[in-house]
């Protein structure tokens, strides 16, 4: 996708607010990491303490990337080119080879928060500071969840797009070909989160189980989706724009420990698989849609308006565009994609 696809993908683009960067298992102390989100290229690293940092990637001095072959020195880090020393303010500390720092020569530095699993990096276009905190999930910090079972995707759609999904109950039924469709029984905008109730009958080999989902959104980067009825389930989830047409999703599946290793994995691994099954399935339609400013809605669609409405604080400035319709660009390449057809395909996404 060029950037001027990007650019014109949609009236809006890339939201504040926290947002992963890095899983907390896959930063060790010393290391550095090369990133690329919110169209900028990142370096993450962990100092000797075990604080994560997350900063511009290119050295003021000569522009070389911290990514790729930066050190961790204590709790600096050091350029791979001419050795430039810099703290996790982003100041410059040490010039091996001249009795002065710069002053001038200073990182953009991004405030960081590790909590579920995740290390999220605060993104404003204005670099204002963090207006909330995020919420750890007590319950996942226990014995009495295993896990987490992760998958990760990377999907040519932004961020919102993806998002409005969380209130799109009728698309089950198409998409996913499922008999029992969640029905939303609760939805509340509270500030920067919203909090939705829904109650879903699962089909299981010995009968369809009467069950719920509690959704929590904090923010545009994350949410908590509680399930109940087969097993007790927490999907912690948090999605990043990569830019303003391309957003990358990480989950995280903890199931109710059932005090056998083997139990808990297959069907924490039954559960999870259909979950990320769905997800995949969403992908080609996320990708060939268009953004249609005014939707035309039917009585039963969900609160899909609501749901925008709250998004739209989370943009810095106000989305004004005499276009109503916005397509996606056009992939020659993709032109034969369905939805059945991205279900056998492993191209977008891992697990682990």
């Amino acid at each position: 996708m060029t950037n001027d696809n990007v650019a014109n993908r949609y009236p809006f683009s890339m939201p504040f607010g926290w947002f992963s960067v890095a899983e907390t298992d896959d930063l060790a102390v010393g290391q550095t990491k090369a990133a690329y989100y919110f169209g900028t290229h990142l370096v993450v690293w962990r100092d000797e303490t075990g604080e994560a940092h997350v900063q511009d990637a290119f050295c003021p001095h000569l522009g070389a990337h911290f990514g790729h072959g930066g050190a961790v020195r204590g709790c600096e880090l050091e350029c791979p080119f001419h050795g430039w020393k810099f703290n996790g303010e982003g100041e410059n500390t040490d010039i091996p080879y001249s009795e002065r720092t710069n002053k001038k020569a200073k990182l953009k530095t991004y405030p960081v928060t590790e909590v579920n699993g995740f290390v999220f990096a605060w993104y404003h276009p204005q670099d204002e500071p963090p207006k909330w905190e995020m919420e750890a999930v007590a319950e996942i910090a226990t014995d009495d969840f295993a896990g987490p079972k992760r998958s990760k995707h990377v999907v040519l759609a932004g961020i919102q797009e993806m998002a409005e999904n969380a209130v799109d109950s009728a698309h089950f039924r198409y998409v996913h070909n499922v008999a029992e469709v969640p029905e939303i029984v609760r939805y509340d905008m509270v500030d920067h989160q919203t909090f939705m109730e829904s109650l879903q009958r699962f089909p299981t080999p010995r009968g369809v189980v009467d069950g719920q989902i509690n959704a929590q959104q904090m923010g545009p980067g994350s949410s908590i989706v509680r399930f109940s009825g087969i097993i007790d389930t927490i999907l912690v989830s948090a999605s990043t724009p990569i830019d303003a047409g391309q957003t990358e999703t990480r989950f995280h599946f903890y199931v109710k420990n059932l005090g056998d290793a083997a139990t808990n994995s297959s069907v924490g691994d039954a559960f999870a698989t259909e979950v990320d099954r769905q997800f995949v399935e969403d992908i080609p339609v996320w990708e060939h849609k268009a953004h249609l400013v005014r939707p035309a809605l039917a009585d039963n669609d969900g609160p899909f308006m609501k749901f925008r409405k709250w998004y739209s604080q989370f943009y810095a400035e106000e989305t004004t565009s005499e276009h109503t319709v916005f397509p996606p660009p056009y992939w020659p390449h993709k032109m034969d994609e369905t939805p059945a057809k991205a279900t056998a395909s492993a191209k977008h996404g891992d697990n682990a």
